[in-house]
């Protein structure tokens, strides 16, 4: 499967709306100031949630033009104001000059995720028989919450070690918000009638973002996984849409997983990071 900028533009743009409209689910569900706040740069996003969020970072930036010296040195004033990092999150099929642009303003790098994409008309995928998997969209979602949180909470020893780690509040309160976007559906996996995963899927323009997946420890190399993917898969296709893309960690059993249902590595994003001043 060949990726060219327009297809990684239309993702990124996805990828942008998903973390601006999960700030902005926080904004509205907070009772007290946060600090949160997102501003456009380039096409792309800075987002802030709240201290030491996951959804602190600059996104999408390089489809739409090159942000300008002057928009970066706005960015960063922006997260200079609450005390955090600035984190990009740049895909490699981004316009070249903004690496060297942040490089030269004292960015480093730090960390790689790769973004996997998948042809969905015409195809099914079988879900595996041992695992049940249902769709959770009641307003009450602390069964698939809690599964989906304590999964991220023990990560998987396979792949590249994860370079962040998040308190479990945080953690809890970034995952409620990027399900409560719109056209976000909510997955439980279930073993021997008890929760075992969770996961989510978001469908926009077509394409449809495969996010938040999480297995239980005792319940993984178990098929769990695989069961969230299809059945995800499956309903992505019945919405017609034509594009399944999913994130990972690099060499990990999550990209592992997707590879074997017949994702392909699209492009990865590089995470450059520049502390405050």
């Amino acid at each position: 499967m060949f990726c060219d900028t327009g297809m990684a533009g239309r993702i990124e743009r996805m990828e942008t709306e998903a973390i601006a409209g999960g700030v902005n689910a926080g904004l509205r569900r907070a009772t007290t100031t946060t600090g949160g706040f997102t501003q456009e740069i380039a096409g792309g996003a800075a987002c802030f949630a709240g201290p030491n969020s996951p959804l602190n970072k600059v996104v999408g930036v390089g489809f739409a033009g090159v942000p300008s010296t002057a928009q970066w040195v706005a960015v960063e004033q922006a997260y200079a104001e609450v005390g955090a990092p600035v984190q990009v999150e740049l895909a490699h099929l981004a316009d070249p000059r903004i690496g060297a642009e942040l490089t030269a303003r004292g960015y480093r790098l730090t960390s790689f995720e790769n973004v996997l994409g998948l042809r969905l008309r015409g195809r099914a995928w079988q879900v595996p028989q041992s695992v049940e998997v249902r769709r959770d969209d009641d307003d009450d979602m602390d069964t698939w919450l809690d599964t989906v949180v304590d999964g991220f909470a023990h990560p998987d020893d396979d792949g590249l070690p994860a370079t962040e780690d998040f308190p479990r509040d945080i953690l809890a309160s970034a995952v409620r918000d990027l399900a409560a976007t719109n056209n976000t559906h909510r997955y439980v996996a279930y073993r021997a009638g008890e929760p075992a995963g969770g996961a989510s899927l978001r469908l926009a323009g077509g394409i449809a973002a495969l996010a938040g997946a999480a297995t239980l420890p005792e319940h993984r190399r178990q098929g769990v996984q695989t069961a969230l993917l299809s059945t995800r898969l499956n309903a992505a296709a019945a919405a017609d849409c034509d594009l399944a893309v999913i994130t990972t960690q690099p060499g990990s059993k999550s990209q592992q997983n997707s590879q074997s249902q017949g994702f392909a590595l699209l492009y990865t994003r590089a995470v450059l990071v520049k502390d405050p001043a």
